[in-house]
């Protein structure tokens, strides 16, 4: 069966790929848009890309329910060891890792991040999944930057980036980050959740066809793509 992603709101995604099931910066028990609480999904692996309550969200009650080892940077994984959950990879900016799904690589990306007693939380990333049906780039909370260039001489075939502005890069920026990444296709994420984000996706999907060769993917919390 083809790697099928389901966007569950705001910068949370679950991946499904084979026998394993990886999900991206929970935050569903108390997100507005999710279609599924936290007791809904059970992922093998979770990536965290920074440590903020919207990204960290269920993390330690999921993971220590399903046994899911969690992968992100080495303060937000020594936080959740902390938790009593210490299946955990630490990793850092350029760094990759190979598991049975896949191999993840972890990218800069330009945002803050603070843990919820608001200690630091390490480095905000984003990632490089590569599976064997395509490879993903999650630009997760970031502002547009050049090295977005850099990141898709990977061979991106689906980036999914944020719109939501405010927190993040706006609907042009992140045109102008599909230009630079050049996948062969584009979703937006991290819009919509909250008034200060709203945002008119549809419109972005008709500027990213006027003005790149990517081809743009709307879908609604809930929503499906397959890779």
């Amino acid at each position: 069966m083809a790697t099928e992603l389901t966007w569950l709101g705001h910068g949370c995604w679950l991946i499904e790929t084979g026998e394993y099931t990886i999900l991206l910066d929970p935050f569903l028990d108390n997100s507005p848009t999710a279609p599924l609480k936290s007791t809904d999904v059970a992922p093998t692996a979770i990536l965290i890309s920074h440590a903020h309550f919207d990204h960290t969200g269920e993390v330690v009650s999921i993971a220590q329910r399903t046994g899911a080892v969690v992968i992100s940077n080495f303060e937000v994984s020594e936080w959740v060891a902390a938790q009593g959950h210490e299946k955990v990879v630490g990793m850092n900016i350029g760094g990759q890792i190979i598991q049975p799904f896949g191999t993840v690589k972890m990218t800069q990306a330009l945002h803050s991040s603070s843990l919820p007693d608001g200690a630091y939380g390490g480095n905000p990333a984003g990632f490089i999944v590569s599976l064997d049906d395509g490879t993903i780039y999650f630009a997760c909370d970031t502002g547009l930057f050049l090295d977005m260039q850099l990141i898709g001489t990977a061979g991106i075939d689906l980036a999914v980036l944020p719109i939501g502005d405010l927190f993040t890069m706006g609907p042009d920026d992140a045109v102008e980050a599909t230009k630079l990444i050049m996948p062969k296709r584009v979703a937006p994420a991290h819009y919509n959740t909250f008034p200060p984000i709203e945002q008119d996706a549809e419109a972005w999907a008709k500027k990213i066809r006027k003005q790149t060769d990517a081809e743009p993917i709307v879908v609604t919390p809930g929503g499906k793509i397959t890779l």
